[in-house]
Order: C-alpha cells, then structure tokens, then sequence
C-alpha cells in the first residue's frame, strides 16, 4: 500500500528530523540519508520512506 500523504519537501524532511537542509543534500549526494524522489530539479520524499529511514537508524543500547 503506498502512502497517500503528500510528497515532503527536503525542508519539511529536514525540519522534521531536526538537521540543517545542506545535511540533508549532503546524505542524499552520498546516499545515506532517507531514499527521495527526483522530480525534475527538485527532491521530495515519502513520508514513510523518512520514517523507515529513521527506523534504521535506531540504535540499541541495550547490548
């Protein structure tokens, strides 16, 4: 099932997370941040693409 919310621009990505947007185009140059989409000259994202990203990230303490 795709996400219905609407495509994220790389601000409201960077905001959300709470990185600076050249952060943000740093990742994606080097491909480590969340997967975008390019339309054209601009990247948008899924939001639950983001979010997966951001589930990868976790780290655990416990160990």
């Amino acid at each position: 099932m795709r996400d219905s919310r609407p495509l994220a621009t790389r601000n409201e990505v960077a905001e959300h997370i709470g990185v600076p947007v050249g952060t943000l185009a740093a990742w994606a140059y080097r491909g480590t941040g969340p997967r975008y989409i390019r339309i054209g000259r601009h990247a948008r994202y899924r939001w639950s693409d983001v979010e997966a990203w951001l589930d990868e990230q976790t780290q655990d303490t416990r160990a």
